[in-house]
């Protein structure tokens, strides 16, 4: 089972901001010079811890669950969303905010930062205690620095490595890719030419397949032809030949055929 502190210790968040604060410290020119200091942030789901030191002195703050729910209370927001606030502008130093780091009585501070909603600026601060082991603090601040510097070290190296063997990875796949485009070309042209003797070889068949058919069905075509001639030509003689004969010929011939065969009849004389 999971105590609240081992939950806390997995949602922790960590920042360390260099801060620049207005002060009334000049250089050799007549010149302001802003103060530097450093914040260390812890951030939970419902509270956050300050550590800030300026090399020197160290201050603490310790807001609790209660004092983030009031605070949040009186800006009418949610306690993340009033974490969530904080962490950007303790996070990272925002150019549009203002930050002071003032004087609060007994070695005390006051640490507050200025931002803009809905046209209204708003003034955030919180007090800060003065540590009671300034070096302890500074060194767990400078401590935080070193690691969050050789983390980011070894991440920036592990990172160019990474990005070395990508670009080597990715000039070999270039190459590679060239190649076999121009593979690609390659057996592009010569299928191309390939296809187009098929293409050519197919097209004289077909052309000599067409020009047979054409004299076959030429050959077949003549023979009929002959043959309707010859039956026209018999057929004309044999109407012919029945039109040279003489029709009144046929006629009395049959005129007498029929008398030939016809019986006589004798004439009766009328006795008186």
């Amino acid at each position: 089972m999971i105590t609240l502190m081992e939950e806390e210790k997995v949602t922790e968040r960590y920042s360390c901001l260099k801060l620049l604060i207005p002060s009334n410290n000049r250089n050799t020119n007549g010149d302001t010079e802003p103060q530097p200091i450093f914040v260390k942030g812890t951030w939970f789901p419902t509270h956050f811890h300050l550590a800030i030191t300026d090399g020197l002195a160290a201050w603490y703050c310790h807001a609790s669950e209660d004092e983030v729910k009031q605070r949040a209370a009186q800006w009418d927001q949610p306690v993340s969303e009033y974490l969530h606030l904080s962490e950007h502008y303790l996070g990272h130093q925002q150019p549009a905010s203002v930050y002071a780091f003032d004087d609060a009585g007994d070695a005390d501070k006051r640490l507050s930062w200025t931002f803009e909603k809905e046209g209204v600026t708003m003034l955030w601060r919180w007090k800060c205690l003065q540590s009671p082991n300034c070096k302890k603090t500074t060194a767990e601040v400078l401590d935080f620095l070193m690691d969050s510097n050789i983390r980011l070290s070894d991440d920036v190296v592990r990172k160019t490595e990474l990005f070395e063997k990508m670009k080597v990875e990715a000039e070999k796949y270039l190459t590679q890719s060239e190649r076999i485009a121009s593979e690609r070309v390659e057996f592009e042209s010569e299928i191309y030419v390939k296809f187009l003797g098929v293409l050519n070889s197919k097209k004289s068949k077909l052309r000599e397949l067409r020009d047979k058919l054409s004299k076959q069905e030429n050959a077949e075509k003549s023979p009929k032809e002959e043959d309707t001639e010859k039956t026209e030509s018999f057929d004309e003689e044999t109407d012919d030949d029945k039109s040279d004969e003489d029709p009144l010929k046929d006629n009395t011939s049959s005129s007498r055929d029929v008398m030939a065969n016809k019986p006589s009849r004798r004439k009766r004389t009328r006795h008186t």
